[in-house]
């Protein structure tokens, strides 16, 4: 994001926050308004007349597999019938007197058996005859169902597979068609979002979920029927009591959902404090911050650990309520269907459980079909922004082949009247009737202050965007007018912090101009002065530049981009500050190839150092974006205008040519506004990516907010490595899953609560077995011929009902309270350990991308609260399932062991299919993200660096890949639908032929062997309950494998040792500490890049009290040596000595806390002033004296006292509202407090203006007094009175002595003070 157009809002900074904020709150309100305006088929817009054939055929299928369940409790009520005439004829055959003639009981002597007047009792039941038809019934509904459900899942999620396809693709490509101004006001963390997960919710909502829907709303519809038609005034009675579950269970989702909300709350906020100190890591080790960190950290988990607790409080309740009023309900349909069985006939028991069960199974159908709800809304919503972005029309399209190519190109261009403001900051005039001419074969300079409209112009000649009002013309041609395609292949431009992607140096190069031999590639290499650094490196051409070009340096990487603008042999050349970020010796070799380049094109230069366009055709100065003042370098300097104030404030006070600061008209007031407008970022500017930036300390840039917005967007970009996975997996294969006993260890002293949770997960573990015990009770009274006798049997299971619903509503209520306390407080008490652990690994450990801040807050976000699910709830659910198989098995083999055998042999499928099911639920997404990951890469890298493509006109290549990518996820979608609706298949079906053979065999047991049928339907169910039960726990359990991996990355990091200790105990510590330090040949390589040696036998002396200065070009090793001292590192070979004791042996704590440090992009924290002054000596508590003593001696005092809340103003996150000068000064107070005796200045003021630069200059120097000082500077003008200057060169220093001594050497130093020329 160009930051130009964040900064010219310096005059009104409140009134554009105010109106923010309303648009933000009428968007809100808008926004709620049309979330679910697409309507649920409107999903369908991109199916063909294929698919939606499928998923007619898949509905139809669906909707008679819903069916099922209610026709199979038809056989059911009819098999109970059957079971009881069976047994009252057998009672009544005991008496020896009666027998059985042409299915009437007759007496022996012929007469027929009436008990009531008129009434024979029917006999000659062949219950074996009888249950072989039933069996056979039922394999028939099993089969049935195997096939339905296997098309009804095939045929939607393949169908759904080929429209999300369809949709990616249409999706990708219409974002890459996209005008810049469109991006402006997205961030890419949001669209590559939109591309993952959303299109992810849309393909939930219209695959499986939509077929599992019509499915249960079918069984709801028929459960009734059955239930209506089998007997309506007990449908009746059980319909009138349904809405008590209904509602509690609608009450528990949303006290959960509310809960869960508060707790990430919470947690975001300790998330938020581990993620800014991770970010700035180096700056909490340095002031010993660690311990001081880990309690801030800790405070804020208490919230969240409430939260949690709260939370598995209430699901405790309702649980416990839910249980209560099923049961409830059980005894009331029981006593009153009884009734009606017994005392008014109009039931048989057989229909009685048809209906009742009818009802219970519509009931429960009902219940599981609004999830499906859920998914469809997500998945509307998520369509929502993806169908707005499909229709929205590109204002810029620069795929299209609109628009005129010229046959001759002369590259004249010119503005007229040239009105621009920001698409993402309308309020903001960027160039205010702007007019320009820049002629053919002419270099032509822009200049003027940050935010005058020099790079916006640029951005105009490309086309990125179209003025508002006026023309840009090229031959007198308007732009707008010609083909974009081909209007962005005649330009090439080289950026300030250019893009490169992530592939060959060679690759990159063809970027400008797509299959050129590889003559050319070489030829654009020499011309860019690339050539022979390439040729150094061990593959070459071939090197990959890593991700966003990480493994190049700054010069290496402009130069390869120049390389890249040449390749195209393009008509016009921008140039748009592309020195700026580079150090003298890379600058140098830099311009020489731009300088080369230039001749016989039309070439536009932006840079803020002077030095580099004075030999520039034309100079144009900008101000307030106007075009004020044209010329050449001497006409200009006579005017006194614009480009003469620059320059002089450039080498202010300083002969040296070399010292090319970057200048500003500004003064320190108007940076800090802008500098504030900026860090309320242009337009929903991620925070994140702002929070990243400042770890990669490698913006050596010489000026205020324009590099951190421009790199801001190229970094943020890359830091989010898309290659995370891949790593991960290498580690997670090594990664033995933790023991569970020592995850039980962290929470021993928790025992007391796991015990009572435990007592509670038992008792209600029993519920469902004693429910079949009740239930098969129920069915054995209707056999009874006594009418009284039945009437007291079932009154007395009622109450015993009722007894089991209130037990439950307590057993639930302790197994939720004691298991969440004791889960939440072991994930606090290892979320804490976690952090400590990363608090105390050595810097080396933070630079392997594994450990990037983003990726170790996440860790202790997730890793922490996933091991709760090897412990808490997960042993309430491992106790439940446990007591509730054992008990069933105990029932099962206490009344007959042979029926219960022949169920068991469907018992391992049973439970499968339950934990089978539960894993469909959630779905096959994980796999899906694993398959999307590659075409995420390209999405990623092509989204991020859009500006870069748009320049190269390839977009269209971006798609392709992007298309191709697509197909392997594609082709296993679709392997993936038939494999899952087999098993969706089998698992439906499974239930059906348990039924059948047991039943089959019952019916023979109480045929052969006088079972009483009451105990076939007992141990059937019992049987049947507990695998369903042991599904279900499977299901419900947060998955315990993931809990056990998630226990070993954490105990990984708790066990691991870092290589320099920072613990209080190990190594020296001295009395008179002086403050004398010395390099004996220090060797050195970062552990992250072991193939680059950094230092190479660096050997440097400073007495206390000297200053020692380094001088040199970047990567020589300044700043390592500075790391050294510190002992974030130690040297591979040689040493370091601290009052002659090697540092390896000095205590760490103790080391650091004798050494002040200010770097060039000071860390300042989110909290006040005076707290971040404060930070400086974390050993004691720093009175207020104290911190306005240090303000002072850094010149910051009366800039504080400035401020409407003094000290105590809040610096916001990373110091954003304050200038630069601002926050180097408190760090500069901060260093001073701890009273060092050494203090290290690394490129303390390379960042500021020349304004800021000398105030915190003076201070600098106040503070040098009578320490030990070592100071690096990219600029010669600030060390000139050092005692010893240093000048290194790859990692040695090849001269040293005073400024004075060393210019009369005239050697490499005089050199560099002289030319500016670079150290080889």
């Amino acid at each position: 994001m160009r930051s130009d157009n964040m900064k010219k809002t310096m005059k009104f900074t409140l009134p554009t926050d105010i109106a923010n904020q309303k648009n933000g709150d009428e968007k809100k309100q808008k926004k709620e308004q049309n979330t679910l305006s697409v309507g649920y088929f409107q999903l369908f817009r991109f199916a063909t007349w294929k698919e939606i054939a499928m998923m007619v055929v898949g509905s139809v299928c669906a909707l008679i597999h819903g069916a099922a369940p209610p026709l199979m409790l038809l056989v059911y009520g009819m098999m109970t019938n059957t079971f009881v005439l069976y047994e009252l004829e057998v009672q009544e055959l005991k008496d020896p007197n009666k027998t059985c003639q042409d299915d009437i009981i007759h007496w022996i002597n012929g007469s027929v058996y009436e008990p009531d007047e008129n009434v024979t009792v029917a006999c000659g039941v062949d219950i074996e005859a009888q249950m072989t038809l039933f069996a056979y019934y039922y394999i028939g509904i099993g089969v049935g169902v195997l096939f339905l459900s296997y098309f009804q899942i095939g045929l939607w999620v393949s169908a759904a597979a080929r429209q999300t396809l369809r949709i990616r693709k249409i999706y990708f490509r219409k974002v890459m068609q996209m005008e810049i101004g469109w991006f402006d006001c997205i961030s890419v963390g949001e669209l590559n979002t939109r591309l993952s997960d959303d299109i992810n919710k849309l393909n939930n909502a219209i695959a499986d979920q939509a077929s599992f829907f019509i499915e249960r709303v079918s069984t709801f519809v028929f459960g009734f029927m059955v239930g209506f038609i089998g007997g309506w005034k007990l449908t009746l009675v059980v319909i009138a009591v349904s809405p008590l579950i209904g509602v509690a269970a609608g009450l528990m989702a949303m006290a959960v959902a509310s809960l869960t909300g508060r707790e990430l709350k919470a947690y975001a906020k300790a998330g938020a404090v581990a993620d800014e100190v991770l970010s700035s890591i180096r700056t909490v080790a340095a002031f010993g911050g660690e311990d001081k960190e880990t309690n801030r950290y800790d405070q804020n988990l208490v919230e969240a650990q409430n939260w949690g607790i709260k939370k598995g409080t209430i699901i405790g309740i309702f649980q416990g309520y839910l249980w209560c009023i099923i049961f409830l309900t059980f005894a009331l349909a029981f006593w009153y269907g009884s009734q009606l069985v017994i005392d008014t006939k109009e039931l048989s028991p057989g229909t009685l459980i048809q209906v009742f069960f009818g009802v219970l199974i519509a009931a429960i159908n009902l219940g599981q079909a609004s999830p499906c709800l859920e998914a469809f809304a997500s998945g509307r919503a998520a369509a929502k922004t993806i169908f707005e972005t499909i229709d929205r029309e590109s204002e810029i399209n620069c795929m299209s082949d609109e628009g005129h190519k010229l046959d001759r190109v002369k590259g004249d261009i010119e503005f007229h009247n040239v009105t621009f403001h920001y698409p993402s900051r309308p309020e903001v005039m960027i160039l205010n009737k702007l007019s320009v001419q820049v002629k053919a074969d002419e270099t032509t300079a822009f200049v003027g202050p940050s935010g005058s409209g020099k790079s916006t112009a640029v951005q105009l000649i490309q086309r990125f965007y179209d003025p508002k009002e006026g023309t840009v013309t090229l031959d007198g041609h308007d732009i707008r007018s010609l083909n974009i395609k081909w209007l962005r292949s005649l330009i090439g431009i080289v950026e300030q912090e250019p893009v490169l992607f992530a592939t060959t140096i060679a690759d990159n190069i063809r970027f400008g101009k797509p299959g050129v031999p590889m003559e050319e590639v070489i030829r654009a290499a020499k011309e860019a002065n690339a050539y022979n650094f390439i040729m150094d490196l061990p593959q070459k051409f071939d090197t990959l530049v890593g991700e966003g070009g990480g493994q190049m340096s700054g010069g290496q990487k402009q130069r390869i981009a120049i390389a890249r603008a040449l390749i195209r042999n393009p008509k016009i050349l921008l140039l748009d500050m592309a020195t700026s970020a580079l150090d003298n010796e890379s600058e140098a070799v830099v311009q020489k190839a731009l300088d080369k380049v230039r001749v016989g094109r039309t070439t536009i230069s932006i840079a803020h150092r002077l030095s580099t366009i004075r030999k520039a055709d034309v100079i144009v100065g900008f101000e307030r974006g106007r075009a004020v003042e044209k010329g050449t370098h001497g006409e200009l300097l006579k005017k006194e205008g614009v480009y003469f104030t620059l320059v002089t404030l450039q080498n202010h006070g300083v002969s040296d040519a070399t010292n090319v600061a970057a200048g500003k008209v500004a003064a320190e007031e108007i940076l800090e506004t802008k500098t504030r407008t900026f860090s309320r970022g242009s337009c929903r500017m991620s925070k994140r990516s702002s929070l990243r930036l400042r770890s990669h300390s490698n913006l050596s840039s010489d000026f205020g907010p324009d590099t951190v917005s421009t790199s801001l967007r190229i970094l943020s970009s890359q830091t989010i490595t898309p290659d995370l996975p891949e790593y991960e997996d290498e580690e997670d294969e090594h990664l033995e899953p933790a023991p569970i006993s020592r995850i039980l260890k962290y929470n021993q002293s928790e025992w007391p609560y796991m015990l009572l949770g435990s007592l509670g997960a038992a008792i209600n573990g029993s519920v469902n077995p004693i429910y079949a015990l009740l239930f098969s009770e129920i069915l054995g009274t209707f056999a009874l011929a006594d009418v009284n006798e039945q009437k007291r049997q079932i009154n007395g299971i009622c109450i015993l009902f009722c007894i089991v619903a209130v037990t439950s509503i307590f057993s639930q209520y302790l197994q939720g309270y004691a298991f969440a306390k004791s889960g939440e407080l072991l994930t606090r008490r290892l979320r804490k350990l976690g952090f400590q652990a990363m608090l105390r690994q050595d810097i080396g450990w933070y630079d392997d991308f594994r450990n990037s801040p983003g990726a170790l807050t996440t860790r202790l976000a997730t890793d922490a609260s996933m091991v709760q699910g090897a412990t808490g709830s997960q042993i309430g659910m491992i106790v439940n399932a446990l007591t509730n198989i054992g008990a069933s098995f105990i029932i099962a083999f206490y009344f007959s062991w042979k029926l219960a055998l022949v169920i068991l042999c469907f018992l391992p499928f049973i439970g499968l299919s339950g934990l089978f099911q539960a894993k469909m639920l959630t779905g096959f997404a994980n796999e899906d993200k694993k398959a999307m990951e590659e075409a995420g890469q390209v999405s990623g890298e092509a989204l991020a660096n859009i500006r870069t493509i748009a320049g190269l006109a390839k977009e269209s290549s971006f798609v392709e890949s992007y298309d191709e990518k697509l197909e392997c996820p594609y082709k296993s979608a679709k392997k993936r639908a038939n494999i899952y609706g087999l098993f969706f298949g089998l698992s439906q079906s499974v239930i059906f032929m348990a039924y059948a053979a047991s039943f089959r065999y019952g019916g023979y047991l109480v045929n052969a062997e006088g079972l009483q049928y009451v105990i076939v339907f007992r141990v059937i169910s019992t049987v049947v309950i507990s695998g369903t039960a042991l599904g279900k726990a499977s299901s419900f359990t947060p998955d315990y494998a993931k809990a056990k991996t998630a226990a070993a990355h954490l105990f990984k990091l708790l066990d691991q040792r870092p290589k320099i200790s920072t613990s209080s105990t190990d190594g020296d510590k001295w009395e008179n500490f002086k403050g004398e330090i010395e390099f004996v040949n220090c060797e050195f390589t970062y552990p992250s890049r072991p193939d680059v040696r950094v230092l190479k036998g660096l050997t440097v002396s400073v007495k206390p009290g000297q200053t020692l200065a380094f001088v040199g070009s970047s990567g020589c090793g300044k700043s390592t040596s500075v790391q050294l001292l510190e002992r974030f590192y130690d040297p591979d070979q040689g040493k370091v000595l601290i009052d002659n004791r090697p540092s390896q042996s000095v205590n760490v704590p103790f080391l650091r806390s004798r050494i002040g440090i200010v770097s060039q992009e000071p860390v300042l924290f989110d909290c006040s002033i005076a707290e971040n002054i404060q930070y400086g000596d974390n050993t004691r508590s720093v009175s207020m004296e104290e911190i306005v003593a240090a303000a002072k001696q850094a010149y910051l005092h009366d800039f504080v006292m400035t401020l409407p809340d003094k000290y105590k103003t809040q610096v916001g996150a990373q110091g954003s509202q304050l200038s630069r000068g601002q926050k180097q000064r408190i760090a500069i107070a901060r260093a001073i407090v701890r009273n060092p005796q050494i203090l290290l200045l690394d490129e303390a003021t390379s960042a500021l203006d020349t304004e800021s630069e000398k105030i915190v200059q003076s201070a600098l120097d106040n503070a040098r007094k009578g320490r030990t000082s070592i100071v690096i500077a990219h600029r010669l003008s600030t060390i000139q009175n050092a005692d010893i200057i240093a000048v290194m060169s790859n990692g040695v220093v090849i001269e040293q002595g005073t400024h004075d001594e060393l210019m009369a050497k005239t050697g490499a130093y005089h050199k560099l003070v002289t030319t500016g020329a670079p150290i080889s």
